[in-house]
């Protein structure tokens, strides 16, 4: 009985915080509020940290439904455009398109705090997408302003190391996504001085990390990721500087998904080091292969292959599969993979290159692949058990992939893969 009514208050003080919500935003889009936009704003914002989550819920099927174009009227803009396609007409159709829930972001953003309450908003928005797919066009104003307000020429690049504010530090070992930071002594091993980490902020957002790279300088290509993140290793001498190995990088606000942040940031590191470092000559990454192991699992599709390289994936795909008996699973074991035959091995590599090379440009490609493919980087070294930790083993096999940074060549190869083509050395092409 406790428990209901406990419930049934939380419904009603929901429901009310909800009303005042609207009413402020309503508000905030008037005359008035174009005046006093700060203060409306404020309330506005605190309103929205109070809400439960189903009140969060309906203010979004609000925004999509109260904080729409008008249709008649953007048709008769539309009509006028048509009939005349005039600058003025032009404008009017614009000004009508837009939907009034974009200008009330923008209301909100004037506001201290304004920026990071938007980011946090959106976060609460992307966790409902899978279960409301109709507040698509809401997601899409939210991704339309935030790609421009963190575009990367507002953006600061700095360098953190170990003399970084202790709470930014905190914050690098939380949001490290690819591997794990094992305390303090971890990260002060990843912050010696043949290693960089530089992460992205925003002006509204100074004190929090948007995005970072860690990079290992190195004298050859690295084909392995434990010596890097080996806490015990000594720093390397300046002068065995020749490599710049991205070996990670991490988003720290799920706000921000979809803003194109993390291809500027290995750009500008690369620039950043090279200023730095002149001796450096190759600017690369040792990344993982993150669904590979489910895509072999899958059969290994690989559509639009030419017949002869279709039948070389299938053999490939045969020659593993009978290694294992018909268990995968065997290879999440890193004494199975270093005992497999010559055969299975070579399959295993081909495999992986079909799916880098031949599957990454589908809609459904490796998104790590295509993260660094779409951002001009080229297919260049395939590294048998690169990754034996239980994640590598789980992922990938153990395998992982260099992409080789050309800074004269980056945009050449973006273009090519916007085409459908992955730029790649010609020993992962021999294995095609």
């Amino acid at each position: 009985m406790l428990d209901e009514l406990k419930s049934a208050a939380r419904k009603v003080n929901g429901a009310r915080h909800l009303r005042g919500l609207l009413i402020d935003c309503k508000r905030l889009l008037s005359e008035r509020g174009e005046a006093n936009s700060v203060a409306i704003a404020s309330d506005l914002i605190a309103r929205f940290r109070e809400l439960p989550d189903d009140a969060q819920a309906s203010f979004f099927e609000r925004l999509s439904r109260d904080f729409s174009p008008d249709p008649k009227a953007v048709l008769q803009s539309a009509q006028a455009y048509a009939e005349a396609p005039s600058a003025a007409n032009l404008q009017r159709l614009t000004q009508t398109a837009e939907p009034p829930r974009q200008e009330l972001l923008r209301r909100i953003n004037r506001t201290p705090g304004g920026t990071g309450s938007i980011v946090a908003m959106r976060r609460a928005l992307l966790a409902r997408m899978p279960k409301q797919p109709e507040l698509q066009a809401v997601e899409a104003d939210f991704l339309h302003l935030l790609s421009s307000w963190f575009n990367p020429g507002f953006l600061q690049l700095r360098r953190v190391d170990w003399n970084s504010p202790a709470q930014l530090l905190e914050q690098i070992i939380r949001h490290e996504a690819v591997h794990q930071i094992d305390g303090w002594d971890d990260l002060r091993r990843r912050l010696q001085p043949d290693r960089r980490c530089f992460a992205f902020f925003h002006p509204q957002l100074p004190d929090e990390p948007l995005i970072f790279v860690e990079v290992a300088l190195l004298p050859a290509m690295p084909a392995a990721v434990a010596p890097l993140i080996d806490k015990t290793s000594a720093p390397l001498p300046a002068g065995q500087f020749k490599v710049a190995a991205f070996y990670s990088i991490s988003n720290c606000q799920p706000g921000l998904k979809g803003v194109s942040l993390g291809n500027f940031l290995i750009k500008r590191v690369a620039d950043e080091l090279q200023r730095e470092l002149p001796q450096l000559k190759t600017f690369c990454t040792l990344s993982p292969i993150p669904g590979f192991a489910r895509w072999v699992r899958a059969g290994a599709p690989c559509e639009g292959l030419p017949k002869a390289r279709a039948q070389r994936l299938a053999e490939a795909h045969a020659t593993l599969r009978d290694a294992c008996a018909g268990d995968f699973d065997k290879l999440l074991h890193a004494s199975a993979l270093k005992a497999l035959p010559e055969p299975a091995a070579q399959a295993l590599l081909r495999l992986a290159a079909y799916y880098l090379g031949c599957h990454a440009p589908s809609a459904g490609g490796d998104p790590v692949a295509r993260f660094h493919l779409d951002n001009g980087a080229r297919l260049e070294r395939l590294n048998p058990l690169g990754d034996l930790s239980p994640k590598g083993l789980r992922q990938s096999f153990g395998m992982m992939v260099n992409y080789l940074y050309d800074l004269d060549k980056v945009e050449t190869h973006h273009e090519k893969f916007v085409q459908g083509e992955v730029a790649q050395s010609r020993l992962l092409t021999s294995l095609l």
